[in-house]
């Protein structure tokens, strides 16, 4: 691993799927999400996780959808982001907790995953700014995310929203708090 990190950042289509399996690996991720988690709700997700989450986010990809972004260190796949319009996310719009912040249209930023030897080395600011910047491109205005805010360390698969250090270093506010450890951050594209 070099000392200095440079990353190239790609949406996902259907031509990179395969390096979107070889970061997840064989487990999908966390428990076979598949990052499917917050398209889901309740026992529609548990019963998906696995090999039929993975079939549908393939599909998703393979409709043309771009479901998110791919961090690239020297040709190896090295992290995830999982960015799209709030709508798209079916589990947010029944949030109790990240409820909508007001009418606005937002994209929302629900999921990361950084291959274990890259962890800690920035990469997660990396796709926050590139996650901006694909939105910017798209025409959206308002990006969103709904990370942990917790001061002890965490193992990662409590924290795959994101750490709210992480949205800060990205130029993320905190917009609403309607948990101790569960901001909601937003990114105002000008």
């Amino acid at each position: 691993m070099p000392d200095t990190l440079t990353l190239s950042i790609k949406p996902i289509q259907r031509n990179l799927w395969t390096d979107f399996e070889e970061l997840f690996g064989l487990n999908g991720a966390c428990g076979g999400c598949w990052c499917m988690n917050w398209k889901l709700r309740g026992r529609a997700y548990d019963e998906a996780k696995g090999y039929t989450a993975r079939q549908m986010h393939k599909s998703i990809v393979d409709s043309g959808t771009v479901t998110g972004l791919l961090a690239y260190s020297n040709g190896e796949v090295v992290g995830w982001v999982a960015v799209e319009p709030r709508s798209d996310y079916e589990k947010l719009a029944h949030s109790r907790v990240l409820k909508p912040v007001d009418d606005k249209p937002v994209w929302s930023v629900t999921c990361f995953y950084v291959a274990k030897e890259y962890r800690r080395q920035g990469v997660t600011v990396s796709l926050l700014e590139a996650a901006v910047e694909h939105v910017r491109q798209q025409g959206g205005k308002i990006v969103e995310g709904y990370p942990v805010d917790a001061s002890e360390d965490m193992p990662a698969p409590f924290v795959f929203t994101g750490m709210a250090s992480a949205f800060q270093k990205a130029g993320f506010k905190e917009v609403a708090r309607n948990s101790p450890t569960r901001p909601i951050f937003r990114f105002a594209i000008e």
